[in-house]
């Protein structure tokens, strides 16, 4: 019982304390509040004086500014007006240059109307003395040409003539002149380097020639070659790459190849083939690839010996390889590799009278033709192709340019590339040195006489030594002494123009004047 009256005691004890609590806390939140209000509105007021303050400054701001701008827009309007006053002060003065230059151009306007005037009456009295002077003009050419028996047009063109032949005598006397200065100082020089250099040298005549027909000791070996149906011939062309012509030529072959080293090792091992009897595939391939072998080993002598023969040295083993290459190449039936070493013979010779590096100059007469070793296998000229060779080789670019000049490809710019150009015609342009067609010879010389013959005041042309001279005979009374020269350098452009020809032709024009007499 006791504890039940306890509980209640706790529990009344417990409400009591929690209204107790929550009369003290509303007290104490209105009070909070209250003070929350009074700071609110002082925090109010005081905002409400502060903005009034920055509304003021903002007015005194303001208003300090517009007085500012307002100084300044009457500053910059004052000096606006004084511009404007200058641009317009400078107008005026444009105004008055203006109307004093239009008064002048009106002034000057009237005087050229009144010069017009003066040059048009000026005109037509100019129209009516032009006409006047045609008029006696006409009858004046009318009387000269019933006195001189000639029209206007045939007397124009007497006068051409006439002016057209003393020019043409000008200028051949001049150039008359210059040759003949030009020889006394270099024609004597020259002739005596070149006959000296012809007589020290003395080289073979004999021109080889690359053999292409293989002879055979009988018809049945035509049959043993061709072989059981064309193994054997096939076998051949495979390995040499040369091609086998088998015709009703008697106990022969021909050998057929743009490369005269494979034609060289077809030739060599067909006459082995022959000689031994055993004609097989492989016996061929056998007998081919020894020969091959023993070509180039003769190919790299080949070349060494022509350096030695010359006294050159150091020269590239490739260069040296297509030295040897020049033994089985020819040109116009003269053997390269000879001309070669003739030219660098000749090269030497003249280098040394002229005080020059003779090694230097045999080296370039040796390498100008070692494109012709290669020419068949690119495309250009020779000449090109060799300077290639040589600048790829190591060669110095003297050297170079004298081999690309020899032919006059390019233009000579040193004393050796004009020394290789004459040690080459030289060489082949001596007797003896290349072999053409008996056709093709007489139609040159024919061709020569013929040129030579279609120009006027011609008596007689021969065609001597061979087709290297062109020996002419003129008409005295036609052709004068000073047209000669003129003459003579037009047939050898005429030549030059239309005739193909190794080497160079000596044109000479021989003028005479005969007197004859008889005593009765």
């Amino acid at each position: 019982m006791n504890y039940i009256y306890l509980t209640l005691l706790i529990i009344i004890l417990l409400f009591a304390g929690g209204a107790l609590g929550y009369l003290v806390r509303h007290f104490w939140l209105e009070k909070k509040n209250r003070k929350v209000e009074s700071d609110a509105r002082n925090l109010i007021a005081e905002a409400k004086k502060e903005a009034e303050t920055i509304k003021k400054e903002a007015i005194l701001q303001a208003k300090d500014s517009l007085l500012q701008m307002k100084m300044e827009f009457e500053k910059e309007s004052k000096e606006g007006r004084k511009e404007f006053q200058n641009l317009e002060k400078r107008i005026l003065q444009k105004e008055e240059n203006l109307d004093r230059k239009v008064d002048a151009l009106d002034k000057r306007e009237a005087t050229i109307t009144k010069r017009e005037k003066q040059i048009s009456q000026q005109e037509k009295d100019m129209v009516g003395r032009e006409k006047e002077l045609e008029s006696i003009i006409k009858d004046e050419r009318r009387r000269l040409e019933e006195v001189s028996g000639m029209s206007a047009l045939e007397a124009k063109d007497m006068l051409v003539r006439s002016v057209e032949n003393e020019a043409r005598h000008d200028a051949a006397v001049l150039v008359k002149k210059i040759e003949t200065e030009a020889r006394e100082l270099g024609d004597r020089k020259a002739k005596d380097i070149i006959s000296l250099a012809i007589q020290r040298y003395s080289g073979d005549y004999v021109a080889e020639k690359t053999v292409s027909v293989v002879n055979l000791p009988n018809e049945e070996m035509k049959g043993r070659i061709i072989g059981r149906e064309g193994r054997n011939i096939r076998a051949i062309e495979a390995s040499t790459g040369v091609d086998l012509i088998i015709d009703d030529t008697p106990e022969a072959v021909i050998l057929s190849g743009f490369n005269p080293v494979r034609r060289e090792i077809a030739r060599i091992s067909l006459e082995r083939l022959i000689s031994d009897g055993r004609i097989h595939p492989a016996r061929i391939e056998e007998i081919v690839e020894k020969v091959s072998a023993e070509i180039e080993t003769s190919i790299r002598e080949a070349g060494e010996q022509a350096a030695f023969d010359v006294g050159v040295h150091g020269i590239h083993p490739e260069l040296i390889k297509l030295i040897g290459k020049l033994k089985f190449r020819t040109s116009d039936a003269q053997n390269v590799l000879q001309h070669s070493r003739e030219v660098s013979f000749l090269c030497g010779i003249m280098a040394a009278e002229l005080g020059l590096n003779e090694k230097h100059a045999r080296r370039v007469g040796l390498l100008h033709d070692i494109g012709k070793a290669v020419d068949h296998e690119m495309e250009g000229p020779h000449a090109a192709i060799g300077s290639d060779l040589a600048r790829r080789y190591g060669e110095t670019p003297a050297i170079v340019h004298a081999i690309a000049a020899h032919h006059e490809d390019v233009p000579a710019e040193d004393v050796f590339a004009v020394l290789v150009q004459a040690a080459d015609a030289l060489s082949g342009a001596r007797p003896g040195a290349r072999k053409e067609l008996l056709e093709t010879y007489v139609r040159r010389l024919e061709d020569l006489e013929r040129i030579a013959s279609s120009f006027s005041g011609i008596s007689k042309a021969y065609a001597i030594q061979a087709g290297r001279e062109l020996r002419i005979v003129v008409e005295g009374h036609i052709v004068a002494d000073s047209d000669v020269v003129l003459l003579s350098r037009d047939i050898a452009k005429k030549i030059e123009s239309e005739l193909t020809y190794p080497g160079q032709i000596k044109v000479t024009v021989i003028r005479e004047t005969r007197a004859v007499e008889y005593a009765k």
